[in-house]
C-alpha cells in the first residue's frame, strides 16, 4: 500500500496549507465564537473553497465532482484541521453528500449535489437519537407508513453543522426494533419541510452543531435515499469515510499543537536558559513526535484501503480490511490528540490555561475530535470484531 503522496497530491496539499494559511482560521474561529455567530463559519470561505474545487473532489465527474478519493480528502482536513477552521467540510461534502451520491436517484443528485459542489446548499447528517452513542444500528426516531408515504417523528441530537443548514439526511426506523441492523431507512428532508425544528447547541468547541426535532413530518417516495429498510450498510461506509477524513483533521490538528509547543519550548527562558533543553521536556516531546508520525501513516493507510474498497461495500474481506483500518486510525488519532493537546497544555504552563493563548482551542477541539463517530475504546473493540479476535 503506497503511502506516500503523488506529484499532483504533493500539490493539493501544498494549496490546501497556503490556503488555510492565509485564511487564518484560529483568528476567525475566535471572533466567530467571541461574536457568538450561529452559523458558525465564514460563507466567503466556504465559498472559495468550492471555487478551488475542494468541495467536488470525492463526487463522480457525471454528478460534477473530480473523481478522487479519501486520500486527497485527507489532505484537505489535515490543513483545516492545522487552523481549526470551522468551515462544514467534513459534514456537508463527506458524511451527507457522500450518502446522497452513493444512494441519490438521479433527481435527488441533480437537485442537491451540484449547489453542495458550487457551495450554495449545505446539507448535514441527522443520525444521532437523543440518548444513543455510537452505535449506528441504534435508531430511536421512526418513519411510520402512511398511505404512500411515511410519517417521521424523532430528535437528532448533536448534528454536525446541523443549524442553518438546506436538507437533512435523516436516519429512521420503518420496521423491526431498536437495535436491529434491518429495518432503517435514509429519508432527505429538506430544512423547510413542515414539522422540522432546528436548534442551535453550543459546544465546547464553539462549532455549528444542532437539535434538530421533526415532529410527524410528512414524507413521500421522491424523499427516500436508497432502498427501504436497507439503510444502514451505506451509513456504515459512509461514516467510515468521515471517520478517516475526521483523522486527517485531528492529524492536522495535532501537529500544529506539538509545533506551536516546540516553538514554545525554544522561546521561554526559565533559570537563564530555553525550557526545551530540559531533557525530561525532550522526552515528552519525542514520545508525542513519535505518536504524531504514527498517526500519520495509519490515517493514510485507511485512506488508500477505503479507496481500494470503493464506494459500493467491495468484496467482503476487502470491506473487513479497511473497517479495520479506520478503526485503527480512529483509536491510535483518538488517543494521541489528547495525549498531544494534554501535553502542549502542560508544557506552556500557567499561561496555557488562558483564553489569551490559541493552544487552549486546540484541546477543546480534541476533546470533540475524541467522542465523534466513536471514541478510541469503541473502535478498538470493533478493530478486534473486523479482524476476527
Amino acid at each position: 500500500m503506497k503511502l506516500v503522496l503523488d506529484p499532483a497530491q504533493a500539490m493539493l496539499a501544498k494549496t490546501a496549507a497556503d490556503f488555510a494559511a492565509k485564511q487564518q482560521p484560529v483568528e476567525r474561529l475566535r471572533a466567530l465564537r467571541d461574536a457568538r455567530d450561529e452559523l458558525g463559519y465564514t460563507p466567503s470561505v466556504w465559498s472559495a473553497m468550492a471555487d478551488l474545487g475542494w468541495t467536488g473532489i470525492p463526487f463522480r465527474e457525471d454528478d460534477g465532482g473530480l473523481g478522487m478519493g479519501m486520500a486527497e480528502v485527507v489532505l484537505i482536513t489535515e490543513s483545516l484541521g492545522r487552523g481549526l477552521a470551522p468551515e462544514p467540510y467534513l459534514s456537508a461534502v463527506v458524511l451527507a453528500g457522500g450518502l446522497v451520491s452513493a444512494l441519490g436517484s438521479e433527481a435527488q443528485r441533480a437537485a442537491w449535489l451540484a449547489p453542495t459542489i458550487d457551495g450554495s446548499k449545505r446539507l448535514a447528517l441527522a443520525q444521532h437519537d437523543e440518548g444513543t452513542r455510537f452505535d449506528p444500528a441504534t435508531c430511536l426516531s421512526s418513519a411510520v407508513s402512511d398511505g404512500d408515504g411515511w410519517r417521521l417523528s424523532g430528535r437528532k441530537a448533536h448534528v454536525i453543522d446541523g443549524f442553518a443548514a438546506d436538507a437533512y439526511v435523516v436516519v429512521a426506523r420503518t420496521s423491526g426494533e431498536q437495535h436491529d441492523r434491518d429495518g432503517i431507512s435514509l429519508f432527505l428532508v429538506p430544512a423547510d419541510r413542515a414539522g422540522v425544528e432546528v436548534t442551535r447547541q453550543w459546544r465546547v468547541d464553539s462549532r455549528n452543531a444542532a437539535q434538530v426535532h421533526f415532529a410527524d413530518v410528512a414524507l413521500s417516495r421522491d424523499d427516500l435515499l436508497g432502498e427501504l429498510g436497507e439503510g444502514l450498510q451505506p451509513l456504515e461506509e459512509a461514516i467510515d469515510r468521515a471517520t478517516v477524513a475526521l483523522c486527517g483533521e485531528m492529524l492536522g490538528l495535532m501537529r500544529e499543537a506539538f509545533e506551536r509547543t516546540i516553538e514554545y519550548l525554544k522561546t521561554r527562558q526559565q533559570f537563564g536558559v530555553a525550557i526545551g533543553s530540559f531533557q525530561a521536556l525532550q522526552h515528552r516531546a519525542a514520545e508525542q513526535f513519535v505518536e504524531i508520525e504514527l498517526c500519520k501513516s495509519v490515517v493514510m493507510a485507511a485512506a488508500r484501503s477505503l479507496d481500494e474498497v470503493g464506494g459500493e461495500g467491495g468484496e467482503p474481506e476487502r470491506r473487513s480490511r479497511a473497517v479495520a483500518q479506520v478503526s485503527n486510525a480512529k483509536a491510535r488519532c483518538s488517543d494521541a490528540v489528547i495525549l498531544v493537546t494534554n501535553e502542549a497544555l502542560q508544557m506552556h504552563g500557567g499561561v496555557g490555561m488562558t483564553d489569551e493563548y490559541d493552544i487552549g482551542l486546540f484541546m477543546k477541539r480534541a476533546r470533540v475530535c475524541e467522542l465523534t463517530f466513536g471514541d478510541a475504546a469503541f473502535h478498538r473493540d470493533r478493530f478486534a470484531a473486523a479482524r476476527g479476535f
